[in-house]
């Protein structure tokens, strides 16, 4: 499970400091929830700050429950980077935008990558399943100079769930695809992480697409600020609500 409360991230100073805080988010295992909002309103700051490759500047509480619980908000206040690298290698999978396979590795190499930096011997049975949910059998030794973007995509989706992460951080990753590949890919993504036991966070701007699958989200809200005892203006920014 994953467990948090009050994060806040900070871009800018000043005046012109933007905040993007998460009030409270719980995620269960087989759950997969979108995060929406309007371009520019902090998404992808806010999946950063959730996947520990941006540090927030405030947390109350930040736990992810796997084999066992990580208390990953103490970790952050206390600037434990060695173990938060730790926490975003081991339980942390990641899809970008791009995809963001290496060049110069193979599809099955890309694959088994974040397997054999943690020193881990990939679960074939596990490597045949998403290998074939995701249609990758014909192409396990081209380069991804050699495939469709949709290809791409479908492989990062590989890599990021063959080591069974507990969270799987994916950053719009349907953005470049035709409505038909877009459903296709976000189905079988679903149903991997659902088969699989593990937690989803989902960045999409494709509306009817996040309707189609039912998903719940974390909607982004603008706090227009408001004036504390001193007259002083509050900090303005985004706030996520699911």
């Amino acid at each position: 499970m994953l467990h948090i409360d009050d994060l806040c991230v900070v871009r800018g100073q000043g005046a012109q400091a933007h905040h993007v805080c998460l009030p409270q988010l719980t995620l269960r295992p087989g759950q997969v929830v979108a995060v929406t909002g309007e371009s520019g309103c902090g998404k992808s700051t806010l999946l950063e700050a959730i996947g520990l490759l941006l540090r927030p500047a405030s947390v109350g509480r930040f736990e992810l429950h796997d084999e066992k619980k990580l208390d990953v908000a103490k970790l952050i206040n206390t600037n434990q980077q060695a173990e938060l690298a730790d926490i975003r290698s081991r339980h942390l999978g990641f899809v970008l935008q791009n995809g963001g396979l290496l060049p110069f590795l193979s599809v099955q190499d890309n694959i088994r990558l974040p397997c054999q930096l943690l020193g881990m011997v990939p679960d074939n049975a596990m490597l045949s399943r998403v290998i074939d949910a995701l249609k990758l059998g014909p192409l396990l030794s081209k380069h991804p100079a050699q495939l469709s973007f949709g290809e791409r995509q479908r492989t990062a989706f590989a890599r990021a769930i063959l080591h069974r992460p507990g969270l799987v951080l994916a950053d719009e990753p349907t953005a470049a695809l035709d409505p038909h590949n877009a459903q296709q890919l976000f189905s079988l993504f679903i149903d991997l992480v659902v088969q699989e036991g593990m937690m989803a966070l989902v960045v999409c701007h494709d509306w009817p697409l996040v309707q189609r699958f039912n998903l719940p989200c974390l909607v982004a809200r603008p706090d227009s600020g408001a004036s504390d005892q001193s007259g002083a203006q509050a900090r303005r920014g985004i706030h996520f609500v699911l």
